[in-house]
């Protein structure tokens, strides 16, 4: 494979990881964009912007697995924060199920012969 094909691979996988990332969030509570850019920043490979993030979230409310409310601001206009539906809550957990059985496949393969 191509160094500049490897980056476009390794986007592509950080991408659609990151989105489960920001599912988890959320389950954790309800956040608005500019907070969640910055919970992703705190990790580095994760890192994502606002540019990456607002379309990731209107994609998922398309989708159903998130959902929407406005809120005032202490400091400014008003917010849009962001929370999972059931729907969304259902698909983090498949998520996290295959998720291990990918990571212990994948860690498996990468670290065969190097111990």
């Amino acid at each position: 494979m191509e160094p500049g094909r490897t980056r476009k691979s390794m986007s592509e996988l950080r991408r659609g990881t990151v989105a489960f990332c920001v599912l988890a969030l959320l389950d954790l509570r309800e956040y608005y964009a500019v907070e969640l850019v910055a919970e992703l920043a705190g990790h580095e490979a994760l890192a994502a912007g606002q540019g990456t993030i607002y379309p990731l979230l209107s994609r998922l409310r398309t989708d159903g697995l998130v959902e929407t409310t406005w809120q005032e601001s202490p400091s400014g206009p008003p917010r849009r924060y962001y929370r999972l539906t059931d729907d969304g809550r259902a698909a983090l957990e498949t998520f996290r199920g295959e998720w291990v059985r990918f990571q212990t496949a994948v860690d498996a393969l990468l670290m065969r012969g190097r111990t």
